[in-house]
């Protein structure tokens, strides 16, 4: 085939999927592809991974090893925008040095969404300067956009978006909140991600097996955020830092609820050789959540706040990998 002739199949492919639904890359019902699929020719397979890359212009880049002190803020407010409930007549109050603010009755007509999926939003101050954190998206943009509407959280404030790990629960919303707020969000965004595979398409394993989802690098690459992968400890927004992959050690043991396809298919998926070495050629693989990541602020005369969405790589193991960063950063500052 003549070179005009690939560039009027790319072309057309690329208008054919565009033509597409908006919802159906993020679709908890589209099946991922079989394995006869992955055994097509080869030039199938290079003109999947050519097409992919077109589709995803969104830039990727590694984080910045943590050097030096990590950052120190004044105070931190965290507000729970997505959960699985809320409970409109429980009290405000002091929990020791913490102070619970309920949101309370809502309006007349209007009412907070529950759902089963988790989304925070992070406040923090040091020296009068603030900075906003989105961390983590609910499972639907609905619930998502509703509830930030409801707690006073403008998407034009945000500072930096994080996404704990790739299950569906925590960023099903994502896609649409992109698209609903592309105008309104920062120009260059970051969204800080710990490994490629977070983008790889799963199942869910734990009883009977559904498909749970993947994230949509192409609502990604519209909305212009910089992607960036924290595999080791780095600085968020210049407030907080994130504890890149959690390294396992203590008695606790890494469940597996899901399973994750290793490939990539119309620009859907991860790519195999960003993902570490034994895991290249593995086509399907239980989620050991290599690519978790947790997020935390050094509180001036409190210590360490640890936010840590799912652990599913542990507590007390992310509670030791914040330490252990924290640790060596005071060592370096002092040498």
């Amino acid at each position: 085939m003549k070179a005009t002739g690939v560039t009027r199949a790319l072309r057309n492919a690329i208008e054919h999927i565009s033509s597409k639904e908006t919802a159906m890359p993020q679709s908890m019902h589209s099946r991922w592809p079989s394995r006869r699929t992955f055994l097509c020719c080869g030039a199938s397979a290079a003109f999947d991974v050519l097409l992919g890359t077109l589709l995803t212009r969104s830039p990727i880049v590694r984080a910045d090893p943590l050097s030096g002190e990590i950052p120190t803020v004044d105070r931190v407010g965290l507000r729970v925008v997505t959960d699985s409930y809320q409970l409109a007549i429980a009290p405000s109050g002091r929990v020791g040095t913490v102070e619970v603010t309920r949101f309370g009755m809502p309006p007349a007509g209007k009412s907070l969404l529950g759902e089963f999926g988790l989304a925070m939003h992070v406040e923090s101050s040091v020296n009068g300067e603030t900075r906003n954190i989105l961390i983590d998206f609910g499972f639907t943009s609905e619930t998502l956009e509703n509830n930030l509407t409801m707690l006073g959280i403008a998407p034009e404030r945000l500072d930096a978006l994080v996404l704990s790990h790739g299950h569906y629960d925590h960023f099903g919303g994502l896609a649409g909140f992109l698209q609903h707020n592309q105008r309104r969000l920062r120009p260059d965004l970051p969204l800080y991600l710990g490994g490629e595979e977070a983008f790889c398409t799963r199942e869910w394993t734990a009883g009977k097996i559904e498909d749970f989802g993947y994230i949509d690098r192409q609502a990604l690459s519209n909305a212009k955020l910089k992607i960036v992968i924290a595999e080791t400890p780095t600085v968020i927004a210049d407030h907080a830092f994130t504890t890149g992959n959690i390294p396992t050690g203590s008695f606790e043991k890494v469940l597996s609820p899901s399973r994750m396809h290793v490939g990539i298919k119309d620009g859907v998926g991860c790519y195999p050789d960003k993902l570490a070495t034994e895991k290249q050629t593995v086509q399907v693989i239980p989620d050991d959540f290599q690519h978790e990541l947790a997020t935390c602020f050094n509180v001036k005369g409190r210590g360490l706040v640890v936010i840590t969405s799912c652990s599913h790589r542990g507590v007390v193991n992310t509670v030791r990998r914040m330490r252990s960063t924290n640790d060596a950063t005071q060592r370096c500052s002092e040498a």
